[in-house]
């Protein structure tokens, strides 16, 4: 169903976008999302990096929903990466919607980032 708009694995930018929305406020509000809402805005949301930085030099992880290698450079292929970027569902639906800052993430522990590549600060927010 293309509108005129990029589509990233069967879901529009404006789906995307709403999706990521929908779980933030949810967060924000403190309500519970309802069931589904989590995994569905973090693969969207992780599709979409992978959109935008497309490549094979690191690796994000947002357990237990969704990971996901992007960013140019040199690929990988065997063992655990060199560059790896993990956090929890709702620090990465925040750092995708612009509400938290990849380096403040980082330096309170809500991300864990190690390897010389794993800076995705420069591709985020995508929302």
């Amino acid at each position: 169903m293309y509108r005129g708009e990029i589509i990233v694995s069967g879901v529009s930018k404006t789906e995307t976008e709403a999706v990521i929305r929908e779980a933030v406020e949810a967060l924000d509000s403190q309500d519970d999302p309802r069931p589904g809402l989590m995994r569905e805005a973090v693969r969207a949301a992780i599709a979409e990096l992978a959109a935008a930085a497309p490549g094979k030099s690191v690796e994000v992880r947002v357990p237990p929903y969704a990971a996901v290698q992007c960013i140019a450079g040199p690929k990988h292929t065997r063992g655990t990466p060199p560059n790896v970027v993990e956090c929890a569902p709702e620090t990465f639906l925040q750092l995708v919607s612009g509400r938290v800052s990849f380096h403040e993430c980082v330096a309170d522990g809500r991300v864990s980032a190690s390897g010389p590549r794993a800076d995705i600060s420069g591709h985020l927010p995508l929302v």
